[in-house]
């Protein structure tokens, strides 16, 4: 039998993953906004969602999954649960998620602290059947490695399915630089941009990387306080199909 890879989960090449990023004023409205985000997600034709708590807190994400999973939404969904990866991984296995996101999987813990990493690893991927995107110098993370980029390339290949690659900060265009780097040291392995992927540069990107998370572009001002548009998302999966084509 085949080995399933992280880019089998999705119909099409070069997948489009949305952010949810739960925002709003209570509990009520960050639900009513995010039903209507992932509608013009759907409807749009993004190839994923990823509900995360970026505004929003841990009991928001599971009233966003618990609906997804209830309703029986028809998209490929995925949980990003920042500041503590194991509830992501619980989350994930709670509620069906195909995916998780972990914005760091090497190299932000001191060497000592590897090993514990290593083994936190091991337990949850022994648990949880679905995929991981696993980001390596990843925005806003610490660097602790005392490796070069390559070998943490290489050991992040041991703890996910798809190595996560962005600049330094939210909505920041990743350079075509590291994005080459990370694709020279991995070979083949699913290699995702974290961030900063445009209509305008996406087919450079997309030369070397296998598909995009896209958060801030797709909201008004392409900020992350912005309202979702439409519009916005119709531009880059026009895009995308484009390249598909």
């Amino acid at each position: 039998m085949t080995q399933t890879t992280f880019l089998d989960i999705f119909p099409n090449k070069k997948p489009i993953l949305a952010m949810l990023h739960l925002k709003g004023t209570d509990d009520s409205d960050i639900l009513d906004r995010f039903k209507r985000e992932l509608e013009i997600y759907i409807k749009g034709g993004v190839d994923a969602v990823i509900v995360e708590n970026y505004f929003g807190r841990y009991h928001n994400m599971e009233e966003a999954l618990r609906y997804i999973q209830q309703q029986q939404v028809p998209v490929i969904y995925g949980v990003n649960c920042l500041n503590s990866d194991a509830m992501g991984f619980e989350l994930a296995m709670r509620y069906d998620a195909a995916f998780i996101q972990v914005d760091s999987v090497v190299g932000h813990v001191e060497e000592k602290d590897e090993d514990t990493l290593q083994a936190f690893f091991d337990l949850y991927r022994g648990r949880y059947r679905g995929k991981v995107i696993g980001g390596v110098r990843f925005k806003y993370q610490p660097v602790l490695s005392i490796h070069s980029v390559e070998e943490d390339l290489r050991t992040a290949m041991q703890r996910c399915d798809a190595i996560c690659v962005t600049q330094d900060r939210t909505g920041q265009e990743t350079s075509l630089e590291k994005i080459i780097q990370f694709r020279n040291a991995i070979g083949d392995f699913p290699l995702i941009v974290g961030a900063g992927i445009t209509p305008e540069n996406m087919a450079e990107q997309f030369t070397y990387a296998d598909g995009a998370i896209v958060g801030s572009y797709f909201k008004e001002g392409h900020k992350d306080e912005g309202e979702v548009s439409a519009e916005y998302v119709a531009h880059i999966v026009e895009k995308v199909k484009e390249i598909r084509r």
